[in-house]
């Protein structure tokens, strides 16, 4: 059901669900106009008005008292306390007509902020960055949510007009264009999007109707409403918003948010129903993607809907970055507490082994067809906004634990069978932080998040005294250095990740059957591990030290010759020098220097 304000051909159809109302009106605050709007089915109400031209800005009237913005407001010039205005989709000159989008086993991921992303923050500043971001060998890019929020700073999770885009980043058309240059570049556009709340400032859909369950909790307060009495109005509002973002704004695909927060007890979840409207929309030629975040995997959130399913194409994996991170720092607060060891980090590399209540033996593990999970099904990471901006001072990984290792985590990430995604920055080496900011009009709002945060944290097992979300300077300093990339160790890192996602790609295409077989080696002093994957066609070993010291260790993999194509410690990518030959054969007894991933190659002619 087509909800918000349609404008077609010098006329607006306006549609809005409010159930519980006796009477709605569209209001018009600069011509000082009101039309009474026509009850229709389940709750809906509807007025197609001639004459109204885009940018014409209105509010709808709720019981002849109480003027409210559209909650499926498609922008908010002003904010979320300002009119709703009308929006053509339909001007704007796509040139993207033969782009056909990309597969998830051939994407290396970005997330990004717009707003830290560069001094301007906005759309189009970030469309001037699309090219150098497809030179690195980026093919996804990953926003963090641009609908409207509170403010003009914000991680984006507390917006309240799902439909809107955030007026501070340039609006609908300066989105167009972004997408439409990250396509010219190769580039696939994911959004994240927030179905499981809506934030605190300027949400105003409980005026509309019943669509929060207040005998529900979440997170984040009351729950959203996609199962109780008149939830079809509520369920109805998300999909359409993703429909929305879908056709006016061509993205490939949607980043959903907490999933295991949204509570759906409805014989067909929401989730599926999602999945199906999606699958709809999509075409022979272009496939639209949807990745759930959720706190575990579960097989349940990929596995096709016929078997009982959601359907979704991909869900985020936290282990690995857990299990690296909590090696590579040494803290063990947080959820770090069940993790440190190396046969964690194996586990998360083992698509076979989805619980991490279960074992599996690292001495010489193998994982071959028949996996519960696709490795592409699997986004994975070494850092993100949640692992980086939840921290009190929002260290990033090689701020924590230096060059070295930083390197040595980009490595097992981005040579992995999953899908890789990478976090703003990482590929140069950035040390700015990314912090958590808000800019909420509401003082007393803004006492709340201030003392929310540090409760938090304290209970997360943090200390020190975080900086302030409200305060500017929190969000400037979460700015991104992008002339870094050009010069010095930012250059030399950023090749360095050019090098991992070159030889991503050539092993990944080397069998196009992708038949992967992984083993896994490790030491028994559990700090040294040796992964080898397999096609028909090839061989690709890395051997990562993840001791302070260095290591011997003897080449376990057999098959013939191989070359070393990549070397952490190497002079050239700023490392103390390779102790390691240029080429490797089982048996041989090699020297791996501290904090290091070498990679061999062998390819079958």
């Amino acid at each position: 059901m087509k909800i918000g304000a349609n404008y077609s051909q010098n006329k607006t159809e306006f549609s809005v669900w409010a159930p519980h109302h006796e009477s709605l009106s569209v209001f018009l605050p600069q011509q000082n106009e009101v039309y009474k709007m026509n009850k229709a089915d389940n709750g809906y109400w509807r007025l197609e008005i001639e004459g109204i031209k885009p940018q014409t800005r209105y509010q709808y009237r709720l019981d002849n008292k109480l003027n409210r913005s559209d909650p499926a407001s498609h922008f908010q010039p002003e904010g979320v306390f300002g009119s709703s205005a009308v929006v053509d989709h339909s001007t704007f000159p796509w040139k993207d007509n033969d782009w056909r989008g990309l597969r998830l086993e051939d994407m290396v991921m970005y997330e990004l902020h717009v707003g830290t992303f560069t001094k301007q923050g906005t759309f189009a500043a970030l469309k001037r960055r699309a090219q150098e971001i497809s030179q690195f060998g980026v093919n996804a890019v990953e926003l963090m949510p641009v609908a409207q929020f509170s403010g003009d700073r914000n991680w984006g999770y507390d917006a309240v007009f799902p439909f809107a885009v955030q007026n501070t980043y340039g609006g609908p058309d300066e989105l167009n264009e972004l997408v439409d240059e990250f396509h010219a570049n190769g580039i696939a556009v994911f959004l994240d999007v927030i179905y499981n709340h809506l934030g605190p400032e300027g949400n105003f859909l409980g005026d509309f109707g019943p669509y929060f369950c207040f005998d529900r909790k979440s997170p984040w307060g009351a729950a959203i409403n996609f199962d109780g009495a008149l939830s079809h109005g509520v369920r109805n509002f998300f999909l359409e918003n993703a429909v929305h973002l879908f056709q006016n704004y061509h993205i490939d695909g949607l980043r959903l948010d907490a999933i295991f927060t949204i509570i759906d007890n409805s014989p067909k979840h929401f989730l599926q129903e999602l999945s199906e409207i999606t699958e709809n929309l999509s075409t022979s030629q272009r496939k639209l993607l949807l990745i759930g975040e959720h706190d575990r995997v579960d097989p349940k959130i990929i596995n096709p809907r016929k078997i009982g399913g959601y359907g979704l194409n991909a869900v985020w994996h936290d282990n690995l970055h857990h299990s690296m991170h909590a090696m590579l720092t040494g803290e063990r607060n947080w959820y770090y507490d069940s993790f440190g060891a190396l046969k964690k980090i194996v586990q998360a590399l083992h698509t076979e082994y989805i619980d991490f209540e279960k074992t599996v033996s690292v001495e010489n593990s193998e994982n071959s067809a028949g996996t519960r999970i696709a490795p592409k099904k699997l986004v994975i990471f070494s850092q993100n906004h949640d692992q980086i901006g939840n921290r009190p001072m929002g260290d990033r990984l090689i701020t924590l634990v230096g060059l070295e290792a930083a390197k040595l985590a980009a490595g097992i990430t981005i040579l992995s069978q999953y899908t890789p995604l990478l976090f703003m920055g990482e590929e140069y080496g950035e040390e700015a932080p990314f912090l958590f900011f808000t800019d909420f009009c509401d003082e007393t709002l803004g006492k709340r998040v201030r003392a929310g945060r540090k409760r938090e944290l304290k209970k997360n097992g943090w200390k020190g005294k975080p900086l302030d979300p409200q305060n500017p300077a929190t969000f400037a300093c979460s700015k991104i250095n992008w002339e870094q990339r050009d010069s010095g160790k930012g250059r030399k890192m950023l090749e360095y990740y050019q090098n991992l996602i070159r030889l991503r790609k050539i092993f990944t295409d080397s069998d196009p059957n992708k038949r992967l077989r992984i083993k896994f080696y490790c030491s028994k002093d559990e700090s040294l591990l040796v992964i080898q994957k397999k096609t028909s066609n090839s061989s690709l070993v890395s051997v990562a030290n993840f001791s302070k010291s260095e290591s011997h260790y003897s080449f376990p993999c057999s098959g013939g010759l191989y070359d070393k194509v990549l070397d952490s410690a190497d002079i050239k990518w700023l490392g103390p020098g390779s102790a390691i030959p240029e080429t490797a054969s089982l048996g041989d007894k090699h020297l791996i220097c501290p904090l290091s991933i070498a990679v061999f190659l062998n390819r079958k002619v």
